[in-house]
């Protein structure tokens, strides 16, 4: 849908709409001749409430970059195939994220986490391992030339592994009760957070076949966006409650684990936050109208409140 074809509210619906059906014909049926335990624990993972802000990336992102003469269809579904591969990724990553071995959580947006509604850290974990490849099928399938479905996966393979996410996460477990500078923080949560928020946008970019003026654009808003989701996140943690959050709330100070609150106060947070949705709209400039959904998409995550 065009910017001039509905609002944002309802372009955010109709895209967690439209990739909550994607995903649910991708992610194998529990009915199956398969494990289906694991195959429940899959849809459990994934089919729950989400914001699919990733998914939304990417689709904003490609808004943003077509190409006259690129056919619509074609480019719709490849889209839609980035967008499922990012959400099962985030997926995963959240299942491990919950496990007693790394945060130890109960609840994930309002309901047990994987691990606690199956009361099996073997069947959540090899849940979470399942994602992952299906995640890369997801875009090998995508209906655009080969060569840029190369770059698809090289893209959300750094995001997700030791160089991005994984490696993130690393950091963040070897720091909890360590004091760290700003600029290992910063670090640490552009790889734990910021690489897939990062590569989604990227990803629509790819997948849209965007110009070298636009993909220059669309990595300065993702560096900003990456980076800001993660300031709302610590904000949030000392704001918000439990219920609001669907998640524990408080639960990073109790641990001792480093955040922008802790070693920048609020004030400082939010200062940081204004500054980052700044740097992303003034990437955007030159992209021109195509990118209102990516504006919106700043404002939206900046201003969460769960």
């Amino acid at each position: 849908m065009s910017p001039a074809q509905g609002g944002f509210e309802q372009w955010l619906q109709d895209t967690v709409e439209r990739t909550g059906a994607v995903l649910d014909e991708l992610l194998p049926p529990i009915e199956d001749a398969g494990p289906a335990r694991l195959h429940e624990a899959m849809r459990y993972a994934v089919l729950g409430p989400g914001k699919r802000v990733r998914a939304a990336l990417v689709h904003a992102a490609g808004e943003a970059s077509h190409m006259p003469g690129v056919a619509a269809g074609a480019q719709e579904l490849a889209l839609d195939g980035a967008a499922a591969a990012v959400e099962l990724i985030h997926a995963y990553s959240l299942i491990h994220d919950d496990l007693p071995c790394m945060d130890n959580d109960d609840m994930r947006r309002g309901r047990p986490t994987v691990h606690r509604q199956f009361d099996d850290e073997a069947l959540a974990m090899l849940a979470g391992d399942a994602l992952q490849p299906l995640a890369f099928d997801c875009l090998a399938q995508m209906p655009i030339a080969p060569a840029l479905i190369v770059q698809a996966v090289q893209l959300l393979a750094r995001a997700a592994g030791s160089d991005g996410m994984v490696g993130g996460q690393a950091i963040d477990c070897a720091s909890v009760g360590q004091p760290l500078p700003i600029e290992a923080l910063q670090r640490m949560h552009r790889m734990k957070t910021g690489a897939l928020l990062e590569a989604s946008v990227l990803l629509g970019g790819v997948v849209a076949g965007a110009s070298s003026t636009v993909r220059t654009g669309l990595e300065t808003y993702a560096s900003a966006m990456g980076l800001a989701f993660q300031v709302v996140d610590d904000i949030l943690d000392v704001t918000a409650d439990s219920a609001t959050l669907g998640k524990t709330a408080g639960k990073d100070a109790a641990q001792g684990k480093p955040t922008y609150v802790s070693i920048m106060g609020l004030d400082g947070s939010r200062e940081l936050l204004l500054n980052l949705r700044e740097a992303a709209h003034g990437a955007l400039l030159p992209l021109g109208p195509s990118a209102c959904r990516l504006r919106e998409l700043a404002d939206y995550i900046i201003g969460r409140t769960h």
